[in-house]
């Protein structure tokens, strides 16, 4: 993340101005300490004088104290039921229409993956309080079985730029079930490679879906050029200062190397004792070298060939990380479209996700992964309920799509209960 000898130069700073600095200005040892959080996560060591980091000092230095979770942290709109019956209703049509022109059924959203991943995810020891929550109180080792996809309802050429997905199952997750249903006992967080969502409430999804389904099934050169020109803008409002919505954002995506991506679930969820939102960063090297790096020359399937090549000859690591909520007023949990802060509250590693290497997208496990497997954020324990609108909505909206893709394709929803019941 920085530059080598550039955490010398600031210890080299911080002993040079330590005599003329007033340790008693709370502002000065909280810009020092969010120093002392940066470093840290970016594997750099640094020793700030312990005196900054006595017990009392370390609770005042914290950006800010995390909030505990109570139900009331969410505010049902007394019109959700109806939105959302509305809402379920209109993406089960467009499935419908979908199934007509496919002969098959597709997820309402992701249709397209890119990899089926087997792999590990070990909870760090010597968490934190805060952080040794849920399914992260202790160190332990989970088998995980992971999809990369593109967030489309249809199937498209890579030519066009969308977000990029990565949904995780954590195997054999102990605790009270929030859909007993569903069975099994697995753990699944849902992720995009942008922090927010454009439609951040139901009332403004339901403005959207119309817009989002019609780009969805649009041509592929229709949707190539609203991308150009989507990246355009957002290049002539930041060569301003301005700062992109999330709207152009989302719309002006880039066809950059999936795997060198970072990951956000967008919308909260509960945390144990607290409200956080996750997010999957690039560890080891082979994919952080990965981050930014632009694909070039795109073809249809072109996300899915570069992931198998990837993993033909290499394995990769991930953070899996928590942002916990601070301030509901600034970290909102019941409108996803509102960026958190790190200077509030930075995101801390919780867990190391491994993928060794593989057949990432072999026939059995394609077909296993596209028409067997489901994700889903409600498939899960207590400890982690999804939280805000757009979560809730989630709930019938993922139900429904999976009951009606694994019906129309005559397929049993299966969830693993071990990787060995993925194919190779």
């Amino acid at each position: 993340m920085f530059p080598p000898g550039f955490a010398d130069a600031i210890w080299w700073w911080f002993r040079r101005s330590w005599c003329s600095i007033r340790l008693k200005s709370p502002d000065f040892r909280n810009q020092i300490f969010r120093y002392h959080l940066i470093f840290q996560m970016s594997g750099q060591r640094i020793g700030f004088p312990s005196i900054l980091f006595s017990r009392q000092n370390r609770q005042e230095l914290l950006p800010m104290q995390p909030i505990r979770f109570t139900p009331d942290v969410e505010q049902v709109d007394p019109d959700e039921q109806r939105l959302t019956r509305e809402i379920v209703e209109q993406m089960n049509a467009t499935a419908r229409n979908a199934f007509e022109r496919h002969r098959h059924a597709h997820r309402d959203a992701h249709a397209k993956s890119h990899a089926i991943l087997k792999g590990s995810m070990t909870v760090h020891d010597g968490l934190s309080a805060e952080l040794a929550q849920g399914i992260f109180a202790s160190p332990k080792t989970y088998e995980v079985v992971a999809r990369l996809s593109s967030a489309p309802g249809d199937i498209h050429s890579d030519e066009v730029p969308a977000p990029r997905g990565f949904a995780i199952k954590v195997i054999g997750v102990p605790g009270d079930r929030l859909s007993p249903d569903i069975g099994g006992e697995n753990q699944d967080f849902l992720m995009v490679n942008f922090p927010v969502l454009a439609f951040g409430t139901i009332p403004k999804y339901k403005q959207m879906l119309g817009l989002l389904e019609k780009n969805a099934h649009a041509p592929d050169f229709f949707q190539r050029l609203v991308a150009g020109v989507a990246r355009g803008a957002k290049d002539a409002l930041e060569a301003v200062g301005k700062v992109p919505s999330a709207t152009l954002e989302g719309l002006a995506r880039d066809n950059n190397h999936p795997l060198g991506e970072t990951y956000h679930t967008q919308a909260a969820v509960r945390f144990g004792d607290h409200v956080a939102k996750l997010s999957l960063a690039p560890k080891s090297r082979s994919v952080r070298d990965l981050t930014g790096r632009d694909l070039g020359d795109v073809q249809y399937s072109t996300m899915r060939d570069v992931i198998g090549n990837f993993f033909r000859a290499n394995g990769a690591e991930y953070e899996l990380r928590a942002q916990l909520c601070a301030d509901l007023e600034t970290m909102p949990v019941e409108d996803a479209a509102v960026l958190w802060e790190e200077e509030k509250s930075p995101h801390r590693a919780v867990a190391t996700l491994r993928f060794d290497s593989q057949g990432p997208y072999s026939p059995p496990r394609q077909v296993f992964g596209d028409d067997v497997l489901s994700f889903n954020p409600w498939n899960g324990v207590e400890a982690h309920r999804p939280l805000g609108g757009i979560m809730r909505i989630r709930r019938a909206a993922y139900e429904r799509s999976s009951a009606y893709r694994h019906t129309q394709n005559d397929r049993p929803r299966i969830e693993p209960q071990a990787l060995s019941d993925i194919p190779d």
